[in-house]
């Protein structure tokens, strides 16, 4: 069996993550999307939330499963039996980072290989930081969100904004 995993923190999930979990699960039997907690960022919802969130908008995705964890991501690799990490790459900027990444992880596990997704270019512009700036503006965050995730921003507004 193909396992990969998708990690990140997910806060909150885009159309572009959902795209990449999508073209993931084309290649891979099974996709795990796990939603770590980032400790250089103050979370917009808590991970049980993201964890649900995903559920919901990636419920269509054959062969994924959602979990959380906390710890480095080569234990859970191990734990979960997966040898490949999959990310999803928007910009230069963010291939430089995630090569990094790739390259630590391949220093304490080198049976784990990453693979980069090239973010479709409709998706290119979409970030999760961006999605919490906007919400924050009382922007409307509608298409680059799953639709659970467009409720669940404006209800998390709605109850600061009291």
């Amino acid at each position: 069996m193909r396992r990969a995993v998708c990690s990140g923190s997910f806060d909150p999930v885009t159309i572009g993550h959902i795209d990449i979990f999508e073209r993931a699960s084309r290649i891979f039997d099974e996709i795990i999307v796990c939603v770590f907690h980032n400790i250089k960022k103050q979370s917009f919802f808590p991970v049980e939330q993201r964890v649900e969130l995903i559920r919901e908008a990636a419920a269509h995705i054959p062969g994924l499963r959602v979990d959380s964890f906390s710890g480095l991501l080569t234990d859970y690799m191990r734990a979960h039996e997966a040898t490949t990490i999959v990310r999803g790459v928007r910009s230069v900027a963010d291939l430089e980072y995630e090569q990094n990444e790739a390259r630590m992880i391949a220093h304490l596990a080198p049976d784990v290989e990453t693979v980069f997704l090239l973010t479709s270019p409709r998706y290119s512009f979409v970030s999760s930081s961006g999605i919490r700036e906007l919400a924050a503006f009382g922007a409307s965050v509608h298409g680059l969100v799953p639709d659970c995730v467009e409720r669940a921003v404006v209800h998390r507004m709605a109850g600061e904004n009291r």
